[in-house]
């Protein structure tokens, strides 16, 4: 097993990384878990790890309900958030009790969001379940629910007291989903870490047919870097922007295209794809860059375009991004392989082009 530490002070917490440890949830868990617990899953998942989890909290005398929610994008929403509130509620959870997150990266949103609200702020715990939730939205304290005009504006930074990444859970992904977690591990290489992005050029296959070795490395590094951004950029006021990589294309897409349709790491494959072009356009990095991106994204078995959706109708759904201050959108865009910085007041006439 492998500890990433996401060291912020008084609300520092470890990643555990390894296999078969969903078994072991009791014991890593232990020092967090006070009172009650709910774990807040999806149907998919619930027969498939709720069980082992709920057994290993039980047996070590630990109280636990189980709220197994729809499965996809479309559960992200205050209804559901509403009938969680409901769920804990009933259950009897109070201030002391803690809020656990088994699935992927929509239940953790959820459930940390829940968390987050419920009576101003409970104790909660990420398992993530997918390749994108492992390496992407189980870390760093972004919680939220989706409004049908703007993607995850609704929420809150809530940190975790711990997350447990079980690289055995991946291997009864869909294939589809896996793909999608690999976008967020490619935006990490491509976006922030060369010798990453290398790395991936080279194990992509490795990863695309469950290697353990290659999967564990990949969660591993990403956790890494994303907890080095995080520690110094907590809320998201300078170089935390940076994870977005393609997010505020992505995010339009998914929109503009009705949740679900294509999953989150889909969009940002999409999107990153539009940030390198319009990073081509600019002069900021060569065409080699997209090329070489656009073949990795490609071998991930990941979408390079939408189809049927064009630029001047995304531009008034990004208008409504989180990233916008002032009415100025905000896009960040590689520089290089491994570098990306912030970039504003980008002429509308070149974002039609792309």
């Amino acid at each position: 097993m492998e500890i990433v530490n996401v060291e912020l002070k008084s609300r520092s917490y470890p990643i555990f990384i390894g296999t078969g440890l969903l078994q072991d949830a009791a014991s890593l868990l232990k020092p967090w878990i006070k009172g009650k617990a709910m774990i807040v899953t999806d149907q998919n998942i619930e027969p498939l790890y709720g069980q082992t989890l709920s057994a290993s909290l039980t047996g070590n005398g630990m109280e636990v309900h189980v709220q197994p929610m729809p499965p996809g994008e479309t559960t992200k929403t205050m209804d559901h958030a509403m009938k969680l509130y409901t769920a804990a509620l009933k259950a009897g959870l109070d201030r002391r009790s803690c809020i656990i997150a088994l699935g992927g990266g929509v239940i953790g949103d959820l459930a940390g969001f829940v968390a987050a609200t419920y009576m101003r702020g409970i104790d909660f715990i990420q398992i993530p379940t997918s390749l994108l939730a492992q390496v992407d939205s189980s870390v760093g304290g972004k919680v939220a629910v989706d409004h049908p005009m703007a993607k995850n504006i609704i929420g809150a930074f809530h940190q975790p007291k711990a997350v447990i990444a079980d690289i055995s859970a991946l291997k009864t992904l869909p294939k589809r989903e896996l793909s999608a977690g690999l976008a967020e591990v490619i935006k990490y290489g491509a976006g922030l870490d060369e010798g990453f992005f290398y790395w991936l050029e080279q194990h992509i296959s490795d990863i695309m047919s469950l290697d353990e070795a290659a999967l564990a490395y990949a969660v591993k590094r990403s956790c890494q870097i994303k907890a080095s951004i995080v520690q110094s950029d907590e809320t998201e006021n300078g170089k935390r922007a940076l994870l977005n990589f393609g997010h505020t294309f992505g995010h339009a897409i998914e929109v503009e295209a009705g949740y679900g349709v294509y999953l989150h790491g889909e969009a940002i494959s999409i999107g990153m794809v539009y940030a390198a072009r319009l990073a081509n356009a600019m002069k900021l990095i060569d065409k080699s860059y997209t090329e070489r991106l656009i073949k990795l994204l490609k071998t991930a078995s990941l979408p390079v375009e939408a189809p049927g959706i064009i630029m001047r109708q995304l531009l008034p759904t990004m208008c409504h991004d989180k990233k916008v201050a002032d009415g100025r959108l905000t896009f960040i865009l590689p520089i290089g392989i491994g570098r990306t910085d912030i970039f504003n007041d980008i002429p509308e006439n070149l974002l039609l082009k792309l």
